[in-house]
């Protein structure tokens, strides 16, 4: 038996209501990420009024419905209520392109109600619609925020689905509530997920050079490569949440990526957006501590980045060339933070050993997703018959760095920074140990995404580069 009334229709909103997301933050970041020259085109429309922005959008941009992060516990609420006898009605702000296409998708919606490129069918525009079509108290009303007070306020009952305290204090100051479903709130678990502070692990290149011109122990440049460290952290956070917000679709379709915190809406768009401005800001005030050159290439990785992010990451070859320059850039900008150039050598060494990695990363995604039967990676140009020739060309690309290293250690130049050169080719077989044990770990299906965050969390990996260090030690040692 139903709570409700079954001749009473139940209405309910859409964006943070029925579904965790919001579909004007998601359709615009998507117009952005697909026609960023047209940016500019934003602010013309929304002059003219959001229901000619959302409808502008819509034209424009098409989303995967059936993907979206929709609320099950509120479905399945829906569903036992249309079971019951209820009329059941989708009213929303979001344009009816976007409406209608959810209420196909769910097939337990009996009627939609949406912004229609004239009307924003938001606040009270909301509320005197649908007190035209049911009259007066003639609707119980489901939604989530400040912005549906004026409709419970002509509603017969007010349903709280993920209501924020000040917005069920207000709902309660106007209708009566009947009903209230909670949903967990994105808390700091899911900032630090999505800010991927793991990641920063990376952005120990910086040390590099330092470590490279055995100046490791210098408090004045251990200082600024820490620095640098902390800003390069920030900026790449802000990126990897520009990053996920751009990449919403692919990461739904995605059998782990789904469950990052913008694709699950267990975080907002829009708070996103604020938070990566936030970092970046952060980060380049941060970074003009140290030296002006730092900032340059500080920028330099930011532009590299967003290239990537709206571009190269869908390109074959091009993205993980563009993976491994990033990574070069930050040894780069390590040197350029305490003061050192970097050697031609260690250039050269970090550029091939990236690259594998990168290929590690295409490999093991493309792997995951021919093992689920699909035939290539969403949002990525690879199929799942390029899956031999990735692997071949990671692989190639290891031994390249292997044999620049084994040039380094026979040069001339390394007798200036080691007394005992020879000890160093003592690098080489491990090395070349690290390099196939990763491609063994990925060619078995046991390689994360990111084969740097999965080294930091390897317990061999570990001993691998403890060795490798201890090693360049020993070579400095004078016997």
């Amino acid at each position: 038996m139903s709570e409700f009334a079954p001749s009473i229709p139940l209405v309910v909103d859409l964006d943070g209501t029925l579904i965790r997301t919001d579909l004007l933050y998601e359709s615009t970041l998507k117009f952005i990420h697909e026609t960023p020259i047209k940016l500019f085109a934003l602010p013309v429309w929304l002059a003219q009024g959001k229901a000619v922005l959302k409808h502008k959008i819509a034209e424009r941009v098409s989303l995967d419905v059936s993907k979206l992060p929709y609320d099950m516990t509120v479905i399945a609420w829906l569903r036992k209520e249309r079971q019951s006898g209820r009329h059941i009605v989708l009213c929303t702000a979001s344009d009816h392109k976007y409406a209608d296409a959810v209420a196909e998708e769910l097939g337990l919606i009996d009627e939609v109600i949406a912004t229609d490129g004239i009307t924003n069918m938001s606040a009270d525009n909301k509320a005197q619609a649908l007190v035209d079509r049911f009259g007066e108290k003639g609707f119980d009303y489901a939604a989530n925020s400040h912005d549906d007070v004026p409709v419970w306020a002509r509603s017969r009952s007010a349903i709280l689905i993920a209501a924020n305290p000040k917005v069920c204090s207000a709902a309660r100051s106007v209708a009566p509530v009947t009903k209230k479903i909670d949903r967990d709130r994105g808390g700091i678990i899911q900032w630090v997920k999505a800010l991927r502070i793991h990641q920063w692990s990376k952005n120990v290149l910086v040390f590099l050079p330092l470590i490279g011109a055995h100046e490791a122990f210098n408090r004045p440049l251990l200082i600024n490569a820490l620095v640098a460290f902390l800003a390069f952290g920030m900026c790449a956070s802000s990126v990897y949440l520009l990053n996920d917000l751009m990449d919403l679709d692919s990461d739904r379709s995605h059998p782990r990526k789904r469950r990052r915190p913008f694709a699950s809406g267990a975080l907002s768009p829009l708070a996103g957006v604020v938070a990566a401005g936030l970092l970046l800001a952060a980060s380049f005030a941060l970074a003009s501590t140290v030296r002006p050159a730092f900032v340059l290439w500080l920028g330099a990785y930011l532009f590299g980045t967003m290239c990537y992010t709206f571009s190269l990451k869908t390109k074959v070859l091009m993205d993980v060339i563009a993976l491994a320059g990033l990574y070069s850039l930050r040894i780069i900008a390590g040197g350029a933070a305490v003061g050192m150039a970097v050697s031609f050598w260690l250039l050269a060494l970090s550029l091939f050993l990236f690259l594998s990695l990168a290929f590690v990363k295409r490999y093991s995604e493309l792997r995951l997703t021919a093992t689920n039967g699909n035939d290539g990676v969403s949002g990525r140009g690879y199929r799942a018959t390029d899956l031999p020739l990735v692997e071949v060309l990671g692989v190639v690309a290891g031994f390249m760095a292997v044999l620049v290293m084994a040039l380094y250690i026979n040069g001339e130049t390394i007798a200036r920074l080691y007394r005992h050169p020879e000890i160093m080719w003592l690098t080489i077989p491990i090395l070349l140990y690290w390099i196939n044990r990763m491609w063994i770990k990925a060619h078995r299906g046991e390689m994360d995404d990111d084969p740097l965050v999965y080294a930091m969390r390897d317990r061999v990996s570990l001993v691998s580069a403890a060795l490798f260090i201890t090693v360049m030690w020993i070579a400095t040692l004078e016997w």
